[in-house]
């Protein structure tokens, strides 16, 4: 049995083959590191920093921990650190996250609310398919009345709306974790800290919506399972893909980074693969016009057809037939009382389809079911077939 987690399921939800380089093929690429993350990865441990001095009872001041973090920043931040977003600098992310604590602590202090049961929990927890699954907790605890507390904290810039939080999967699993551990449970509130709005996302899930996230779980890592005995992980390609580690190597964007490299315009319109796209590009349009050109000769041959009562139109050296096949029509908005009405009378697996040839056919001879014929509607349908002429038509 293997130990998943949330986000290597949720890697497999977004691309199949980002799964397979991350963690089968185990590709090893330069993860350049994003200012976003640094810092809330130092407001994390400024956070568990307070909730560790203050279960050793030493003095938790606000200036103590923002001197962690401003020294923290200090110590580990270097210039290849990336800073994304224009307009902004490092200075400004490390003010941010100063901040956060702030406002944090003056909304918590003196930080009674909930006894403190772990930080930065690390446990596994058995899923119904046999499987492991990976947990981590920001903040643990509970209250004296039964409920506990997962909480995790958001550095996020979008605040996490209630729907979100209702739905959310990564919390939500951990909830199961702690009855299990805990038999005292009342209640498991999932919260997240949004530091960055100095509110809270608060959500709790019913035993039911539980046990069927346990369900959604499973099956999708039966989806991984069979993914990996068969050797097929799919591209899936989204808004997501300008943020993947592994584009370069990405067969749906290998040859875009390489053209990307290319400075000279000159050498970019020589490459082969810009040649070949381009001249495709321009038969695929010659071909639209010509389609469009072909229905309006269509169209053409139908009215003089129609005009002079002929069914074979002739030309220099070859004849054109014009042939009125008529077609059944079925309007979509009774298309579910046809299919009723043909299992009632005991045709619909006669028929198999409603664009069955056979039932074409029968429609246009009004050989339906009477209940059934009068639901259809027959129009025009032509078929033009150009051939040869044969010696003696010629003129």
């Amino acid at each position: 049995m293997a130990t998943y987690s949330h986000s290597r399921v949720s890697c497999f939800e977004n691309c199949p083959y980002q799964y397979k380089l991350h963690y089968i093929d185990k590709v090893e690429v330069d993860i350049p590191a994003t200012i976003e993350c640094f810092m809330g990865d130092i407001v994390h441990r400024t956070m568990e920093k307070l909730y560790k001095d203050k279960k050793f009872k030493k003095l938790v001041s606000k200036a103590t921990l923002l001197k962690f973090y401003k020294d923290t920043w200090e110590k580990e931040y270097s210039d290849d650190i990336l800073v994304v977003k224009d307009g902004l600098s490092a200075e400004n992310y490390k003010k941010m996250g100063m901040k956060y604590i702030e406002d944090y602590y003056d909304r918590m202090k003196p930080f009674e609310q909930i006894t403190i049961l772990g930080l930065e929990t690390q446990d596994r927890m058995t899923l119904p398919d046999g499987n492991q699954w990976h947990v981590r907790i920001d903040k643990l605890g509970c209250d004296d009345k039964g409920n506990y507390y997962v909480c995790d904290y958001k550095t996020n810039s979008r605040m996490k709306d209630q729907e979100e939080a209702d739905s959310d999967r990564q919390l939500a699993l951990y909830s199961v974790w702690v009855k299990d551990k805990f038999k005292d449970v009342k209640s498991v509130k999932l919260v997240w800290h949004m530091l960055a709005f100095n509110k809270d996302a608060v959500s709790e899930r019913t035993d039911k919506q539980l046990k069927e996230l346990q369900e959604n779980v499973t099956k999708i890592i039966k989806e991984i399972e069979k993914a990996e005995k068969e050797n097929k992980f799919p591209r899936n390609q989204s808004a997501l893909c300008d943020y993947c580690v592994y584009k370069e190597i990405c067969p749906s964007f290998k040859h875009q980074i390489q053209l990307e490299k290319i400075e000279d315009m000159k050498k970019f319109k020589e490459n082969e693969g810009v040649k070949l796209v381009d001249e495709f590009s321009e038969i695929k349009t010659k071909l639209a016009e010509l389609k469009e050109s072909e229905e309006d000769f269509k169209d053409k041959l139908i009215a003089y057809a129609k005009q002079f009562g002929i069914d074979v139109v002739y030309g220099s050296n070859m004849k054109c037939a014009v042939k009125d096949l008529k077609k059944v029509i079925i309007p979509e908005e009774i298309k579910e009382e046809l299919i009723k009405i043909m299992k009632q009378k005991g045709v619909w697996e006669e028929f198999e389809m409603l664009n069955h040839m056979k039932f074409n056919s029968h429609g246009r001879k009004g050989e339906l079911h009477k209940d059934i014929q009068k639901l259809i509607e027959i129009g025009e349908d032509w078929r033009l077939s150009l051939s040869k002429r044969k010696d003696g038509e010629e003129e």
